[in-house]
């Protein structure tokens, strides 16, 4: 990747508070790639030969988004998901179930990183080999950091609407709740906010379900 921008005078060296041992980080470094706004398509696929898809990346407005290590909690909500939807769709509703892992193109220099996302068979043709061209329906784990809160309740709600994915599933752990969010027009609008001793429920699919219950059953390793 060229370089796009040159150091013009060393910055001081101070201990970090992410090298405990009292090292520093490479400064210098950051100057071979572009400043936060400024990121390409090509600026950010180019960082797979680097980073080896870890930590998962997420562009944005020419800006570069790190996205939090997940939890055990995170993980084992999402396993269940993912077994979940992948085998009622096998059945009902024939298509591509993926986790994590899987970029979402929402529009050009826009790529996020839903944690559950499933396109239908009849979209194939939107499905590449890095990224898929949007998706038919996507979960997001709410992690409890209150900036990932806001990407997630709020940022990626306006985004995944723009890109006019039918159907958004918010699964927070905080609440308890699982919002099940359906695009109508230009906006989602809220199919349910289903908490405790429910059931959520699909729009797209319908006849899928998710216990509530069982999703924090699993959480908490029962």
């Amino acid at each position: 990747m060229p370089a796009k921008n040159t150091p013009t005078r060393t910055r001081k060296e101070q201990p970090h508070p992410m090298f405990p041992d009292g090292g520093t980080p490479s400064w210098e470094v950051a100057f071979l790639f572009p400043a936060q706004g400024t990121w390409t398509e090509d600026d950010y696929f180019a960082l797979d030969a680097i980073h080896q898809g870890w930590p998962l990346i997420e562009l944005s407005n020419g800006r570069l988004e790190v996205l939090p290590m997940p939890t055990q909690t995170h993980q084992l909500i999402l396993a269940l998901l993912f077994q979940l939807l992948g085998a009622f769709t096998q059945v009902h509703a024939p298509g591509m179930v993926l986790f994590s892992g899987m970029r979402v193109r929402l529009k050009k220099g826009q790529f996020r990183d839903p944690d559950i996302v499933y396109m239908k068979a009849e979209h194939a043709h939107r499905r590449r080999e890095k990224y898929w061209e949007g998706a038919d329906l996507v979960m997001e784990v709410v992690s409890p950091d209150p900036r990932d809160r806001v990407r997630d309740l709020e940022i990626k709600l306006q985004e995944y609407a723009r890109a006019r994915i039918p159907e958004y599933w918010i699964i927070d752990s905080e609440r308890r709740h699982i919002a099940v969010l359906t695009l109508k027009g230009r906006a989602y609008r809220v199919h349910g906010d289903f908490g405790p001793g429910t059931e959520a429920t699909s729009v797209l699919l319908p006849g899928f379900a998710v216990s509530v219950d069982a999703v924090w059953a699993v959480a908490g390793g029962q």
